[in-house]
């Protein structure tokens, strides 16, 4: 069972799992490694620090040799997966009657920075990702009956979740998806079409399915007409085809086509009214773009600590290459665009938080803040990434030096869940009120 934690910054909340130890000076510390961290941790509250240290506690069991073998294997993370849910960790977001946290997103944006940050990487943080912003809508919208069915098995690591919302003729357009959950006379749905990277459709239990339930010709705005399910993943039903994608990063954690062909669905798992999906997701979407920044955060400062232990070491003309403010510089600005970056995630995530009970704080300010903030970081990562290859020369080539790895993975929040050129559009027309593109 959660344990509760009496917070000075907060009244009564849980966090899984936590142990103090004491310090030379007898004051109660949370502290995981000796290993120098270089994000400044100023500002942030004691529940975002406590989860960091705890997580990483938890994230110290599995060394870089780990995610490099599973990198390799491209094989899931079982054991790490595992690790989380045995502490609670999978239910951070989720409200406290459900058996969650009922801690915030900016929470649960520490915590999926510290998965990265450890050394694990987007693999690590994608294994468990979906769990995390993908049950948002569901624990808004489902009935006491579905909400009882997964969540607390979600938590507890018994059930995994996939997302099904993108397709490859659709892509970014959402509205125009093309999966279609046909009403049957009983009442239940019959699925056709078919959903691309998806992650982690190879070992999840259920998926969150947004699917057309009314033909795009057949409603007022593309918006409407779109319903999401949860739904049992049969892989063993020959109406259900779920097709592995050979990637460049992050393979640790499978993608994935998904084909429906007739498949079968009862009518309770469609999560609130039908045509209403879109709105129900548009719940989660915001929440993700901060999990994904903290996610490339992460990762960033992983890369960086990487290059300037590198750097320090290497002697190259009798002196540490770190010493060359060929070197130095580069590494500097990489620093201080991740620190920015920091301040911008986790503005957002507070500002997400805040407007739950806030009605003062409109919804696209926090959309603002939310696509910003995932912007600057996976720009902010992409180059802490790639200057941490440089920085290594030809061992930065190496599997065993790790960047190679990071750089793969860090294309990943520049593209996914929508690309910077949409969130560039997204800003252009919100703030600066600029005719829209598309």
């Amino acid at each position: 069972m959660p344990t509760f934690i009496k917070s000075a910054a907060r009244s009564a909340r849980w966090l899984p799992r936590i142990t103090p130890r004491s310090t030379a000076s007898g004051h109660n510390a949370f502290s995981t490694s000796a290993r120098r961290q270089l994000m400044a941790t100023a500002g942030f509250t004691e529940s975002q620090l406590m989860v960091r240290d705890a997580v990483m506690k938890v994230c110290s069991n599995f060394p870089s040799t780990y995610w490099q073998q599973h990198d390799q294997m491209e094989e899931y993370p079982k054991k790490f997966h595992a690790a989380l849910a045995q502490d609670g960790w999978l239910g951070i977001a989720l409200p406290e009657a459900l058996g969650g946290a009922g801690l915030g997103i900016s929470e649960a944006t520490m915590m999926m920075q510290t998965i990265a940050e450890s050394g694990a990487g987007m693999a690590g943080a994608q294994s468990i990702h979906a769990n995390v912003y993908a049950t948002q809508p569901l624990a808004k919208f489902g009935t006491p009956e579905q909400l009882e069915q997964t969540i607390p098995n979600i938590i507890a690591g018994k059930l995994r979740v996939c997302f099904g919302v993108t397709e490859p003729n659709a892509g970014l357009d959402t509205l125009r998806l093309e999966t279609f959950a046909k009403k049957q006379d009983d009442g239940s749905y019959s699925v056709s079409g078919q959903k691309i990277w998806i992650t982690c459709a190879q070992v999840a239990d259920k998926m969150l399915l947004l699917s057309r339930t009314t033909a795009l010709d057949e409603v007022k705005k593309p918006s409407e007409g779109l319903s999401l399910f949860c739904i049992d993943l049969n892989r063993g039903d020959h109406r259900l085809k779920v097709s592995k994608i050979k990637k460049m990063g992050g393979r640790a954690v499978d993608a994935n086509e998904v084909f429906f062909e007739n498949y079968p669905i009862p009518g309770d798992s469609l999560i609130g009214k039908e045509g209403q999906g879109f709105k129900i997701i548009l719940h989660g979407m915001n929440a993700e773009r901060c999990l994904l920044a903290g996610e490339a955060l992460g990762l960033g400062y992983a890369a960086l600590g990487k290059a300037a232990a590198y750097a320090r070491e290497r002697v190259v003309f009798q002196r540490p290459i770190g010493q060359n403010q060929g070197i130095a510089h580069p590494l500097a600005d990489v620093y201080m665009r991740l620190e920015a970056a920091k301040h911008a995630t986790y503005h957002a995530a507070r500002l997400y938080d805040a407007s739950k009970t806030d009605g003062s704080i409109r919804q696209e300010e926090v959309g603002v803040a939310c696509n910003s903030a995932k912007y600057l970081a996976a720009e902010a990562a992409f180059a802490a990434c790639e200057r941490a290859v440089l920085t290594h020369g030809g061992m930065g080539y190496a599997v065993e030096y790790d960047v190679e790895r990071y750089f793969r993975e860090c294309l990943v929040p520049r593209i996914a869940p929508i690309s910077r050129e949409m969130i560039l559009n997204y800003i252009s027309e919100k703030v600066l009120e600029l005719p829209r593109s598309y």
